[in-house]
């Protein structure tokens, strides 16, 4: 009567499925998503409520695949419903986008019915996710020594060339990329790209610059993380 149950659920293809396939399914996805899980959190940093969230993503997925498969209608609903969640979230970085479409991969597999192949593609994911963290793949030379530089100045200040001398002290390069009004035009805020000429100089920087803003707010930064607050 139970499996008759969840048979009559199934609304998807041509043959209902069964409760033990459905079980056994959902669990492989389960534990595919826990260990990429785990690797992804091994290999980078993240909140607890992301890495739960791509433990459980992949039997979410799998779900749905095996409740809409062979239904064009409910495919196009379920597609129109994914599409609403991307305005009900914050911005992810490339790391986390790429791991929650591993973990849909995954569900997707799991939901066709091949949790083999979608153990043996996380398999490979977390295996490729490990390498390139390890190995410092993609970065730059001195990537450290890349910074955004935001100046707070009065809006009565010539900005133009007052940190010049500055910039050739203490960087290699440095360029202006944005000019922002604040305080109800009473402040202006001076965003800069910058390449410091070594580790360590930062409280220096920070200082000689203080002098010249009329110690006002003055932020140093990473560039992914400056260009996200932006």
């Amino acid at each position: 009567m139970l499996e008759s149950f969840f048979s009559g659920l199934y609304t998807g293809g041509t043959d209902p499925i069964s409760l033990p396939v459905f079980l056994t399914l959902i669990l492989s996805a389960l534990v595919i998503g826990a260990v990429q899980a785990l690797v992804y959190l091994h290999n980078n940093s993240g909140s607890k409520s992301f890495v739960v969230t791509l433990a459980t993503l992949p039997a979410v997925v799998s779900t749905i695949i095996m409740l809409v498969s062979g239904s064009i209608g409910a495919g196009v609903a379920v597609a129109g419903t994914f599409s609403l969640v991307r305005f009900r979230s914050a911005p992810g970085s490339g790391k986390e986008i790429a791991a929650v479409f591993t973990a849909m991969a995954v569900g997707l597999a799991c939901g066709m019915g091949c949790p083999g192949l979608a153990a043996l593609f996380a398999l490979v994911m977390c295996l490729a996710d490990t390498l390139y963290a390890k190995t410092g793949f993609g970065e730059r030379r001195g990537e450290q020594l890349h910074k955004c530089l935001q100046i707070t100045v009065p809006e009565s200040l010539e900005f133009g060339e007052i940190f010049d001398d500055l910039f050739e002290e203490y960087t290699t390069e440095a360029k202006m990329t944005r000019v922002k009004t604040t305080n109800l035009g009473s402040l202006n805020r001076l965003s800069y790209e910058v390449t410091l000429r070594k580790g360590g100089i930062e409280k220096q920087f920070i200082d000689a610059l203080r002098c010249r803003n009329g110690n006002l707010e003055i932020s140093l930064s990473e560039r992914m993380e400056a260009s996200a607050e932006l």
